[in-house]
């Protein structure tokens, strides 16, 4: 059960809880990654944690602790969907899986929700990442929190700066200072390469950001993405591997409370402890980052898995994910099993799900794919402060 409102909170923060179970399935996300995302992870992305085995507790039992990580550049967040189902496997205590604060623009286009599965980033467990919303999951002690610090320019970097962390969110900072709670940092490794040779640019990024894309990635993968939709969800077979960072103690970087630091003064902290993760995410990719791919390996993987042909080819991923989205949600299904190992699997789905049809026609499939985005786009409303 959600944490219970405190009388002692400020109004807007207690008036604001509702964010804790507002479409929040933690049975969605379970059914999720038993029925798709292990099955990928074991033959696509081949994840690894190193570092992980005794994981952090909370130096503040009644505060979470600040997850933070850097973004992939130019790539769809694959990278964060199997860290956390990853956590979710191994960790022995639900309350130490953290719940990611997501860029606002994951969940407000349809477009932006894995295959147009609808409300799929909420329904995981993120909460948009408002500068109310960060507030207010400080109170939150039912798991511990998830910040990408980067936000969306993290993402949009480009391949150019591949490992470059750019500017972090100066809330982290201060709400850790704040609440007297510790961030722990984990390097992502490899996601560089789900989308790799990518740029960006951004006056086209302004451009897509009216139809709900916060960036489109310019590279090699851009034709497929025009001659094949579902290209634009793809991700390349890199093994991705995630290590754990030192702790970082806010409050000990300086002796003013919280309320009495400058604006000035939070950047100033906030760049130290963006050369801090640079310094211990660039010894990360020395020591797990020369191979990204490692194709024996997949190879190997893919013969002891050929059952699952070809669901863990990103070609069939559009319609193993509306058939998720169609028995957990539009059948009510809570315990059930997909059969991805039948023959001819695929080929039901795509007849049960034909909108899934849309993702193979080149150029014109954009349309009716674009008009679902848009239909549930709401940028154009005043968007929501980052934090």
């Amino acid at each position: 059960m959600p944490t219970a409102p405190s009388p002692a909170l400020p109004p807007a923060i207690r008036d604001n809880q509702h964010i804790y179970s507002d479409y929040f399935d933690e049975e969605f996300a379970r059914s999720l990654d038993e029925n798709i995302l292990q099955m990928l992870d074991r033959i696509w992305f081949r994840s690894k944690l190193v570092g992980f085995e005794d994981f952090p507790q909370r130096n503040n039992p009644e505060r979470p602790l600040i997850f933070a990580s850097n973004h992939s550049g130019m790539a769809f967040p694959w990278d964060a969907m199997v860290a956390l189902a990853h956590l979710m496997r191994c960790l022995p205590k639900p309350s130490d899986l953290p719940r990611p604060l997501s860029a606002p623009m994951l969940s407000q286009s349809v477009l932006m929700n894995p295959f147009l599965v609808k409300n799929f980033w909420k329904k995981c467990g993120c909460v948009d990442a408002t500068t109310l919303n960060f507030e207010t999951m400080m109170y939150y002690t039912d798991h511990n929190l998830m910040l990408y610090p980067e936000g969306v320019p993290g993402i949009g970097k480009g391949f150019n700066r591949k490992y470059q962390l750019q500017r972090l969110a100066t809330s982290m900072i201060r709400l850790g200072i704040q609440h007297r709670t510790d961030i722990v940092p984990f390097y992502t490794i490899n996601g560089e390469y789900l989308n790799p040779f990518a740029y960006s640019w951004r006056w086209l990024n302004d451009k897509t950001k009216k139809i709900g894309i916060p960036f489109l990635p310019l590279g090699p993968i851009v034709l497929l993405v025009l001659l094949q939709p579902w290209c634009f969800y793809m991700a390349y077979p890199a093994k991705l591997t995630f290590v754990l960072g030192s702790r970082i103690k806010p409050y000990e970087l300086t002796d003013k409370p919280h309320d009495q630091i400058t604006r000035e003064e939070y950047e100033t902290l906030s760049e130290q402890v963006r050369q801090r993760m640079q310094t211990e995410m660039d010894a990360a990719v020395k020591a797990h980052g020369r191979s990204p791919y490692r194709l024996g390996e997949m190879w190997q993987r893919i013969k002891q898995n050929w059952r699952y042909f070809p669901f863990f080819l990103p070609f069939a991923w559009p319609a193993m994910f509306a058939e998720f989205e169609r028995l957990y949600v539009r059948e009510g299904c809570r315990d059930f099993q997909m059969d991805l190992t039948r023959p001819g699997a695929w080929l039901r789905m795509i007849w049960r799900n034909p909108h899934t049809l849309y993702f193979f026609i080149p150029v014109l499939g954009w349309i009716p794919i674009a008009l679902r985005g848009y239909k549930g786009n709401t940028l154009r409303k005043s968007p929501p402060q980052q934090p």
